[in-house]
This record gives structure tokens, C-alpha cells and sequence, in this order.
């Protein structure tokens, strides 16, 4: 269908419709004809990796590329032309959302993969040897979770080169993101301070070391091309005084998740009555077990620590409902709850389990699971705990 409708396009289509191409295909012109090109070469060459194409390829020969472009052509129109078919579907969405008092929240991860355009076509802004191989890939040490770590296997970036052309890569990066997005989750924003880097020939995270990152330097260079930042920063885990002096000195909302609230004592950060204004309350996240199953699976004394905390006890009020209650009264700036919250569903709905690799966001609600009711419970909450504007 897609190509039937370039076909269409490329016979019929009215100037209206050929001036928006022509619109999207300039503002997206730094990025849009290079990945075009890397996902038809990626395809013709059965998928492998950019690093294992033909070296004139893998090093961007001019006259290679110029070849390729020519021999490929068709199949790049048609990836620029499926970009252009998703922005401007997706831009009329976040129209229509916005239009109706809804913005849409977006995540972006730190890190890009290695098999990627970014990393093809600025290899030299990342830490790469010579024939596009990483010297130390991005994870996270050995801790409660995990005895040997997480080694994500992301090519970390070369910070010395990004900054001297003042963090162009980022500001594009960022600017792509706007465009889809009224505001944005940053994933692992204590790496912006120091990042765990471990040699890329290494099997786990076990062996890496805390590598300093410029994140004033490139935070300054964001606040300047953008001036208040519509970010949230994924704060989560081990968190150091430099990373909290780096979210809160640039006015980012940290996260609280209530279903970590409860492990410990009456000071622990994520219970409620402890948050901040300038944060951001979730019942749970995506990688979080559903509320309800999460509550199932503490033990007796704790649930009853729980409930306690949230007086509950003798309320007709189940579970979740007490914490989503929670969630809506903290003073936290925004409140989010997971639409199998919000239905009550048990971890049979999980959307996914970290580390595993099968399973995972799959989950999708059907319309009869919508109890009658619901969206006026929902609003008289929301109303009750100022979340109305």
C-alpha cells in the first residue's frame, strides 16, 4: 500500500500536497537522504551491519555512496517518502491532541545504537577505532538488580568533538524530537554526568570504570538554542549529589515511582509526603509490574505496611486504587499512571520484564475492559487533587 501510494503521489498529486514533500524534505534535509540511503544499503546487503558493507561503503566513499545512490534510488525515494507519510500523519495527530487540551510526552534514550545512520554517518563523534569498532560501550555496574551489571553494548561518544562544533549533533537531535513531542523523558540522565564505561570486548558490565561527561557544557549549549527545556530526567537507581546538582540546577523534573516507596524506612525518597514539586509521580513504569501485581506479590506484613501508609484499611477502595489516589494527591508537577492501572489488571498484563528479550510490549487493551464510569472517576480525582487546568 505504501507504494501504491507513491505511485499515486508521484502521478497525481495535487501542489498542495507536493509542496508539503517538498517542505518536509528540506527541514529533514540533514538527516533524511543519509538514512534513506543507509536503510537501502542495510537491505541490499541482507540486513548485516554497516561495519561488515564493502569498506568503501562502511567508510563513505564519496564515489561509492554517489554509485549506491544511483543503483538504490528507488528504494531510498521510498524510505524518504514513508518519512515524510509519518510526520505529517503523526503531526496531524499531535494537532489534533493538542487542540484538545492533550500533549503528548515523549522518551528518548541517551545512547544510539551502533548499527545505526547516526553512528554511519558521523562515526567521527562517536569513540570508534578505525574501522568503526568501539573502543568502550555504555551500561551500568553490578548492584542490587544484577551481580554483573547491564552492558548495553551502546558506542559511547566522543564529547571532546561534539562539543567543539557546540553540541550540533543534540541540538538536531533534540529538534526532531520537539517536533514529535510537547515534552520528553530522557532515559538514564545520570549519564549526562558520569557514564560506566566498559571495554567493548568485555562479556558483562563487571569491569568498567566512571567516565566524566561535559553535561553543563552541553546543557548550557541546549538552554541556549532552546531556552527552558520541555525535559524530564530518568533519575532512577544510584543517583550522586553531582547528578541531582546537574538535574536541579537546570530546572528538570526527576522521577518518583511509588512502587518503590515502600522497601524501606520513613524517609525513603519515592513515599509521597518526601516528593518535590518539581518532579514527576508514576504508579509504575513500563518496566514495572502492573500495580495490582506488583501489591500481590508483597508479602502479608508489607501489604499491610501499605495500606497503613495509605489508609486504606477500611476503605471500599481496592487495590490500585489507593495508590493511583496517591499518585493524583502529591504535590509532584505531573502525575502518570499506566493505563493497566488505571484497569485494575493484574501482572498477567505486564508490559515488560527488563532484561529478557521475548514477550515484551505486546500488551494492548480491548474497549471492554473500559468499566463504566471509569473517565468520570478518573476527572473527579483529578479535580479533587488540582489536576485540571
Amino acid at each position: 500500500m505504501l507504494h501504491l501510494a507513491r505511485q499515486q503521489f508521484e502521478c497525481s498529486a495535487g501542489a498542495e500536497f507536493r509542496d508539503a514533500f517538498e517542505a518536509f524534505t528540506q527541514r529533514h534535509g540533514h538527516w533524511l537522504s543519509d538514512y534513506g540511503l543507509f536503510r537501502a544499503l542495510r537491505r541490499h546487503h541482507n540486513d548485516m551491519p554497516w561495519w561488515k558493507w564493502p569498506q568503501p561503503l562502511r567508510n563513505r566513499d564519496a564515489d561509492a555512496l554517489q554509485a549506491a545512490s544511483e543503483e538504490l534510488g528507488e528504494h531510498v525515494a521510498q524510505c524518504i517518502f514513508e518519512q515524510f507519510l509519518f510526520f505529517r500523519q503523526w503531526g496531524e495527530l499531535r494537532a489534533y491532541a493538542n487542540e484538545r487540551g492533550v500533549r503528548l510526552f515523549g522518551d528518548m534514550p541517551i545512547f544510539v545504537a551502533l548499527d545505526s545512520a547516526d553512528v554511519w554517518c558521523g562515526r567521527h563523534l562517536f569513540d570508534l577505532d578505525e574501522s568503526g569498532a568501539p573502543h568502550y560501550v555504555a551500561g551500568v555496574p553490578p548492584d542490587y538488580f544484577s551481580a554483573t551489571g547491564q552492558l548495553w553494548g551502546n558506542p559511547l561518544y566522543n564529547w571532546t568533538r561534539m562539543g567543539a562544533d557546540g553540541f550540533a549533533w543534540w541540538k538536531r537531535r533534540l529538534e526532531s524530537q520537539l517536533e514529535l513531542f510537547d515534552f520528553l523523558r530522557v532515559d538514564h540522565f545520570r549519564g549526562f554526568e558520569a557514564c560506566w564505561a566498559v571495554a567493548a570486548h568485555e562479556q558483562t558490565a563487571e569491569h568498567g570504570y566512571w567516565q566524566p561527561i561535559p553535561g553543563r557544557a552541553l546543557f548550557d549549549a541546549l538552554v541556549e538554542a532552546f531556552g527552558e527545556l520541555p525535559l524530564v530526567a530518568e533519575d532512577l537507581g544510584v543517583i550522586t549529589h553531582e547528578v541531582e546538582s546537574l538535574r536541579d540546577d537546570y530546572g528538570l523534573p526527576g522521577m518518583k515511582i511509588l512502587q518503590f516507596a515502600f522497601d524501606s524506612d520513613a524517609h525513603n525518597p519515592y513515599l509521597p509526603h518526601n516528593h518535590a514539586e518539581n518532579c514527576v509521580v508514576y504508579t509504575g513504569t513500563h518496566d514495572n509490574d502492573t500495580t495490582l501485581g506488583w501489591f500481590d506479590s508483597r508479602s502479608p506484613e508489607l501489604q499491610q505496611r501499605i495500606c497503613e501508609y495509605l489508609g486504606c484499611g477500611g476503605m471500599e477502595e481496592s487495590m490500585p486504587w489507593p495508590i493511583i489516589r496517591s499518585a493524583f494527591a502529591s504535590v509532584a508537577r505531573l502525575a502518570i499512571v499506566p493505563m493497566q492501572d488505571l484497569l485494575a489488571l493484574g501482572g498477567e498484563d505486564r508490559m515488560n520484564i527488563p532484561g529478557t528479550t521475548s514477550g515484551n510490549w505486546q500488551w494492548r487493551f480491548r474497549w471492554e475492559q473500559l468499566e463504566e464510569g471509569l473517565s468520570e472517576r478518573i476527572e473527579r480525582m483529578c479535580r479533587l487533587y488540582g489536576r485540571i487546568f
